[in-house]
């Protein structure tokens, strides 16, 4: 048999085969009893989750397919897009493609967004939406989402859109306490499942905003989700087989207890980050802002960095990303979210400085 390459990418994440299991649950229909018990059972766990009583949405798209739905239903002035890396920077054109106006708030990549610049920029009146990835993954920065969660307080009338894609069930975040009008999450990421399946949530303010706005489209209109999960159903057909999966993973998430699973990620990060420092690399996100869930590399020290992810991939079975977009060569990027522990992420640094020697590095 072919050796199984494990992924140590910043998503799509390793799939244990607990979760592909109920992935290949036998199916059932999505318009029965079955599955609204199914969305019933699952809905609650994911409130706390989300940290909110809003309902909770399940879309049958990666997450880029509610982010547009965001823009979509929330942007009807002008959206102010925090940009710091190549994930967020994408959002200032999915809003122009949609017809919006949208102004970059841009920093350069490494560096965070900061509460003030946004504050300066909202005090113009000119815009009724934000959007910010907290955990940028082509840096590995995270965006301080506390203190630019105060800074939107004190602008009512501003929708704020957050994509937590990277760092969701990894870390605290209640989208209720901070006042977020949208959060939403991929599968692929913290939550261990396969892509292309996206989780998300809308506030009050935003629900209100919608009604209002022409365009919404059908597959992503906010009020065709609300509509269908008053019934504990979906618009348009599911993925039930991700949802079986999320449902064991939910489960798995409340047994292991979400303060357990916060300190695990934050433990396995900080071990990453150890191995770099030892090894005299240095980190491409400042410091201060930097993510729980990966860990961007500053190749400081010129190794040939594809040449080095094809070795640990040949030699151990390990794959890792050697930068993304014009950041290729320039890092690479290791991954501790989802079910990775102190002894995988051990082994993978034992690889990483294996290979190393192994090259002459």
């Amino acid at each position: 048999m072919q050796a199984h390459d494990k992924l140590f990418i910043p998503g799509p994440v390793e799939v244990s085969e607990k979760t592909w299991e109920a992935f290949r649950r036998p199916m059932i229909g999505h318009r029965g009893e079955d599955f609204k018990n199914l969305y019933r059972d699952i809905h609650p766990k994911l409130q706390t989750l989300f940290g909110t009583k809003q309902p909770v949405f399940l879309s049958t798209s990666s997450a880029w397919g509610a982010m547009e739905a965001s823009i979509r239903n929330l942007v009807s002035k002008r959206v102010l897009c925090c940009m710091c890396g190549a994930f967020s920077d994408k959002w200032l054109d999915v809003a122009r493609r949609c017809g919006k106006n949208a102004e970059p708030l841009q920093v350069e990549w490494g560096k965070h967004i900061d509460h003030k610049d946004v504050d300066l920029a909202l005090a113009s009146g000119k815009f009724d939406a934000v959007t910010l990835i907290h955990n940028e993954t082509s840096t590995g920065v995270m965006n301080p989402l506390p203190e630019i969660c105060c800074v939107l307080a004190k602008y009512p009338d501003v929708a704020l859109i957050v994509d937590t894609v990277s760092s969701f069930s990894a870390v605290k975040i209640d989208m209720d306490a901070l006042g977020i009008d949208v959060m939403l999450t991929g599968a692929q990421k913290a939550l261990a499942l396969p892509p292309g399946f996206s989780l998300f949530a809308v506030s009050e303010k935003a629900f209100a905003r919608a009604e209002k706005q022409k365009g919404r489209g059908f597959y992503f209109d906010f009020l065709e989700f609300k509509k269908e999960q008053a019934e504990w159903m979906t618009p348009s057909t599911p993925s039930i087989g991700h949802i079986f999966a999320l449902q064991s993973k939910l489960d798995e998430i409340l047994e292991e207890g979400l303060d357990a699973r916060f300190d695990r990620h934050a433990g396995t990060n900080a071990l990453v980050h150890n191995w770099v420092r030892r090894a005299g690399f240095d980190f491409f996100a400042e410091e201060g802002f930097r993510s729980k869930t990966l860990t961007c590399v500053k190749n400081n020290r010129g190794i040939e960095v594809l040449a080095f992810a094809k070795r640990l991939r040949e030699k151990h079975h390990l794959v890792i990303d050697p930068g993304y977009g014009k950041l290729r060569g320039q890092t690479f990027r290791l991954s501790n979210m989802g079910d990775e522990t102190g002894e995988t992420a051990l082994h993978l640094i034992s690889c990483l400085e294996d290979t190393l020697r192994s090259m002459n590095i």
